[in-house]
């Protein structure tokens, strides 16, 4: 990740040792990834609501909320959408970090930038796990409620993802999530992972 120059990094008075303690919180990374309309936003949202309200913080990083802000300068070139994981790779480094599970859900379609953002959380020592919402594209353009594949398909719409633009598949994601789950058991799977792998609130996690 590059820095700007002439600058220094400023430590905190407080360890995140300290911090973490201090909330009875472990941040960690919940990083989806998968085709447009696969199920990474609702599977997202859900999980969010899910560890808040049972008192974990929690934060939704959702792709296409990102570019209405701090991504909004981005298009979706090569180059574009590299610098947007890498963007939304360290908000979620920084919200893990302070004791929260960050929850991103964006399509991130090249595998050696997902396993950039991955290498720089284990660097920071920060739980790091993708998760591969496996929707089949025919299954996604059913479901085509941006209307993107049906854009795509008229000639209106170029570089999709899955279409005429590439998706790597993860090829050791934590968990793989097919449409065959709900998006309850999709949730729990996830919590499960995180209280098994983190040790985040078992007990928040899992409902006990």
């Amino acid at each position: 990740m590059d820095r700007s120059p002439n600058v220094t990094w400023q430590e905190g008075k407080l360890s995140r040792t300290r911090r973490w303690e201090a909330l009875a919180a472990r941040g960690a990374t919940v990083w989806l990834t998968g085709l447009p309309s696969s199920g990474k936003t609702t599977l997202g949202a859900a999980l969010e609501q899910r560890l808040v309200e049972e008192g974990a913080a929690a934060y939704l990083l959702d792709g296409d909320n990102l570019r209405h802000g701090i991504c909004g300068d981005l298009g979706f070139s090569r180059a574009d959408r590299e610098a947007n994981v890498r963007r939304v790779g360290e908000l979620a480094r920084l919200f893990a970090d302070s004791g929260a599970v960050a929850i991103a859900a964006l399509i991130s379609p090249y595998e050696a930038l997902r396993r950039e953002v991955r290498e720089r959380h284990e660097r920071d020592g920060l739980s790091f796990f993708e998760i591969y919402v496996n929707t089949p594209l025919d299954v996604c353009a059913q479901r085509d409620a941006k209307g993107l594949y049906a854009r795509a398909s008229a000639g209106e719409l170029n570089g999709l993802t899955g279409v005429d633009d590439p998706y790597e598949a993860p090829t050791r994601p934590e968990l793989e999530l097919t449409p065959e789950s709900s998006v309850e058991a999709a949730v729990a799977a996830v919590l499960e992972l995180l209280a098994r792998d983190t040790g985040v609130s078992s007990q928040i996690l899992t409902g006990a």
